[in-house]
């Protein structure tokens, strides 16, 4: 994958927003049919230009005026908001307080920064191959609970472009849902808690509620290659302390006190590599589950084991109807990276490394471009293949085909609505 250069991003967006961006596709999601009577119209977007110049409360009236407008700004970054009462572009033109934010996706925004406590390969904005199954996980639990314990359809995942992904949940429904609701979702996906000067962040109860068991299902399949070898989280006497900081140092077992800690410092001193260290933390941990403790809970192995995979979800993100977020497809300024879709399928094949740049997608398209003329093609004819097909002859190609099929699956749900209540009326 050739290298990004950032002084070279001016030219490259020019180029991107005028022959590669997917407008057609974009429109088609945030316009939802056009079954509501402006609700594109109303819908947020703000721009992040050169030099960090930050301008809000952007709206468009179609596909249209949203791509001249992209194409003069040449935005760095775009974010979407709400869906408003009033078009955002006029907001100042409308009485005090009557601009209100409606309706949004339910968003999740999930950053790798948030697990620095917990990682050893990275810190701050770097991810690498070994860090990046958090992320992996965290789509794997999130989904797997938005899905089957809450009932939603249509869920978009999006590689943010750096060190995270976000998910888009865009069932008419939940566009509709308060703030409170929201605050209640994220609440229950929600098992790591406390700042920095709390060191442990996870405490269950005895009585472990099916989403914490199915979470830990999936944390299971990936956590000896992840933690124990990867990340070799009993690899040394600091990460050794980090865990016993975990456990309780001492439980009432009948009339005596037993030291949890001293045992495990023993298993620690006899065993040297984190797979065997794990082992034998398992075992004590059993003998736990066998003392019957509601101040301690008897759960130390599944504790650690989402204190270190468990998903570190951003609640102001989520709540928030008026929160804006990093659009699909836009372009990160200090990777060059596109925030792509991810497909659900492929989950555990999804490498950020080989997500396309605009530098590669750019150059792959000058490649055409220069053969087509060699070719002698009509210009004409050439402009008019450009404007629907040239993101296809990129790297670009399999990622807008992923957004078109979550496309497809909102417009059947939508089009077996309308079916539905069409015959619900024929029935009085």
């Amino acid at each position: 994958m050739e290298t990004f250069d950032p002084a070279e991003l001016p030219e490259l967006l020019k180029l991107y927003y005028r022959r590669l961006f997917p407008y057609a596709q974009y429109y088609r999601w945030l316009n939802y049919g056009g079954v509501i009577k402006n609700y594109f119209q109303h819908r947020e977007f703000s721009f992040t230009l050169k030099d960090d110049i930050y301008i809000r409360y952007q709206s468009f009236n179609n596909q249209s005026d949203l791509e001249k407008e992209m194409q003069k700004m040449n935005p760095y970054k775009i974010d979407i908001g709400a869906v408003y009462s009033h078009r955002p572009n006029q907001h100042n033109t409308v009485k005090l307080g009557a601009f209100q934010a409606q309706e949004k996706e339910l968003v999740f925004d999930i950053d790798m920064t948030d697990y620095d406590d917990v990682r050893r390969c990275c810190s701050s904005a770097d991810i690498c191959s070994k860090c990046w199954t958090l992320m992996t996980m965290a789509i794997r639990i999130i989904d797997r609970a938005l899905k089957e314990d809450f009932g939603f359809k249509h869920r978009l995942w999006v590689y943010s472009g750096r060190r995270g992904v976000h998910c888009w949940v865009c069932d008419e429904s939940v566009r509709k849902l308060s703030s409170a609701v929201r605050s209640g979702i994220v609440e229950y996906l929600s098992l790591v808690k406390g700042g920095q000067d709390v060191k442990k962040k996870v405490h269950l109860s005895e009585k472990i509620h099916p989403f914490v068991r199915k979470s830990i299902n999936i944390i299971n399949k990936y956590f000896e290659e992840y933690a124990l070898v990867n990340q070799d989280i009993l690899g040394n006497k600091e990460s050794c302390d980090k865990i016993l900081a975990l456990a309780p140092e001492n439980i009432l077992c009948q009339d005596h006190f037993l030291s949890i800690h001293d045992e495990l410092q023993r298993v620690f001193q006899n065993h040297h590599s984190s797979l065997q260290r794990w082992e034998h933390l398992k075992k004590v941990a059993k003998s736990l589950n066998n003392i019957k403790s509601d101040k301690y809970g008897p759960w130390l192995e599944w504790e650690i084991m989402l204190q270190y995979c468990f998903p570190r979800l951003d609640i102001n993100v989520s709540k928030g109807i008026n929160h804006l977020l990093k659009s699909p497809f836009s372009v990160h300024p200090k990777t060059g990276r596109i925030s792509v879709p991810i497909d659900l399928q492929k989950v555990d094949q999804f490498d950020p490394f080989t997500v396309p740049t605009i530098s590669s997608i750019c150059h792959e398209l000058d490649a055409i471009s220069t053969t087509e003329e060699e070719k002698g093609e009509n210009k004409a004819e050439s402009i008019i293949k450009h404007r629907t097909r040239d993101y296809k002859k990129t790297s670009l190609a399999p990622y807008v085909k992923v957004f078109e099929q979550f496309l497809e699956n909102l417009d059947k749900s939508r089009k077996g609505e309308l079916l539905r209540k069409s015959d619900l009326q024929k029935d009085f």
